[in-house]
């Protein structure tokens, strides 16, 4: 039974009982029922029979641990947002969430103590759900009057280590509900025909973001993502470019990922479409790349220059060989068919480091960073260059080697020149040869050898030395 059918419902199981008190009057306000308890029988208990749609769970609890709680929840199938909380060390807590998600739980983010409200408010809007006929009828005027925007997260070039693209993902403000998550309204629009007016306020909306970082020397790809409904249409390369025009920006700025499952459909007609909008410049992405059922001889036919891989994969690979080998896999397909790679999913640093050795171009996940706005995407950018050219990595070069030093001449023969002005002259370096003169082959060659210097005794001084 799905947890949609419960409402919200967020279940705190903590310790400290203040913390549950201000989880909870935070929850409240955001519309769910909230059940907070420091007794793990009486959480266990309530996850059974209360069907939670949210679980706050701190890892240290008197009498037993959350690992146990993790197991127990498991073991009922829960189907709630899991996200623990502890004042532990990162790794310890990283550790607990591969746990949770490798027993099939679904592990939010980690909520790292103490928790700021603003941190809490923004993790439970995220969960909050709306019921899709008040969505339904509010979207279109959502769509005009400026209630989406836009959150930027970034993606790490793996050969660089430094961020060179983010993904734009759309949000929206609603007046009423707070932050809607965007699963609760994309595919909303898609089945409510707004889809493309969706469409092309995100797109419009990215190229005049990539316009203004572009005026302020910070180049950027952006990519953004594009429905299956869009590739149906046959005036979607014409649209897209023209918002390109309107704001300045090249198409090349932009890519656009297409989940696998809408590349494979109508072949034909998306096969067309894709093909224009390369024509036009666009870049193209396969995302989820792995979850469909797609053909490689379609994938090898289509004009895509990236895949990406899905990241139920990318997550599970350090504690599952199975997804590691296909993340692999993957990546190596990838290259070998000419095609950028990138992972998404990217939550802990092993992982990244995993893919590096892979040979992934690039990586997106929470490790690095979460969807951030975009005022704040120049600073990140410029503090994780730093940061990742603090960190000893042996396997990337961040510096340009210097230039080769400049091979010392000869010492001086006091045999043949002395050890006078005609020493000093021999020790000096030949002025550059000039090509008029002398051309580029053995004339040059020969006029770079040096000379002995001049003896006035035999030349004298005037046209016979310059001739000599």
């Amino acid at each position: 039974m799905g947890n949609d059918l419960f409402g919200n419902r967020l279940l705190v199981v903590d310790d400290d009982p203040s913390i549950g008190r201000l989880i909870k009057r935070v929850a409240e306000s955001l519309g769910f029922e909230v059940v907070a308890t420091e007794d793990p029988a009486v959480f266990a208990k309530t996850a059974r029979q209360w069907n939670p749609t949210v679980i706050i769970l701190d890892l240290k609890i008197p009498d037993t641990d959350g690992i146990q709680l993790l197991r127990g929840l498991a073991a009922d199938k829960c189907a709630a947002h899991v996200f623990l909380t502890s004042a532990t060390d990162s790794q310890v807590l990283e550790l607990a969430q591969r746990l949770g998600r490798d027993r099939g739980l679904n592990m939010g983010r980690l909520l790292r103590k103490p928790i700021r409200i603003e941190t809490l408010r923004e993790t439970l809007g995220e969960f909050t759900l709306i019921p899709r006929a008040l969505l339904a009828a509010d979207l279109a005027d959502g769509i005009e009057s400026g209630q989406l925007f836009l959150e930027y997260q970034p993606k790490l070039d793996c050969r660089l280590g430094r961020v060179t693209a983010v993904e734009a993902l759309v949000r929206w403000r609603h007046p009423i509900h707070g932050i809607v998550r965007p699963d609760q309204f994309v595919a909303l629009a898609d089945e409510s025909n707004l889809s493309h007016r969706l469409t092309d306020w995100v797109i419009a909306s990215a190229a005049k973001q990539a316009a203004a970082w572009h005026a302020e020397h910070l180049k950027i790809e952006i990519a953004v993502n594009i429905s299956a409904r869009d590739v149906e249409n046959i005036e979607l390369p014409e649209r897209l470019h023209q918002h390109c025009q309107n704001a300045g920006v090249e198409p090349t700025s932009m890519m656009l990922e297409l989940t696998e499952t809408g590349a494979m459909r109508e072949a034909m007609q998306v096969m067309d479409v894709l093909t224009r909008l390369r024509l036009k410049g666009f870049k193209l992405s396969i995302d989820d790349f792995g979850t469909g059922y797609s053909s490689l001889v379609q994938l090898q036919q289509m004009p895509f220059t990236e895949i990406k891989v899905d990241g139920s994969f990318v997550m599970k690979m350090m504690s599952d060989d199975r997804c590691k080998i296909i993340v692999e896999i993957i990546v190596d397909l990838a290259r070998k068919l000419g095609l950028k790679s990138v992972a998404e999913g990217v939550e802990e640093e092993a992982a990244l480091k995993t893919l590096i050795d892979m040979g992934c171009d690039m990586a997106q996940g929470y490790y690095l960073s979460r969807p951030i706005a975009a005022d704040h995407i120049a600073n990140f950018v410029h503090g994780y260059e730093i940061k990742v050219r603090s960190v000893d990595a042996p396997n990337l070069t961040f510096e340009p080697a210097p230039p080769p030093a400049a091979e010392p001449l000869p010492p001086v023969d006091p045999a043949l020149f002395g050890s006078g002005v005609n020493a000093r002259f021999a020790a000096e370096p030949l002025p550059p040869v000039d090509p008029a003169l002398f051309g580029s082959g053995a004339n040059a060659r020969f006029a770079a050898d040096r000379l002995p210097p001049v003896d006035h005794a035999l030349f004298g001084s005037g046209a016979n030395a310059r001739s000599r």
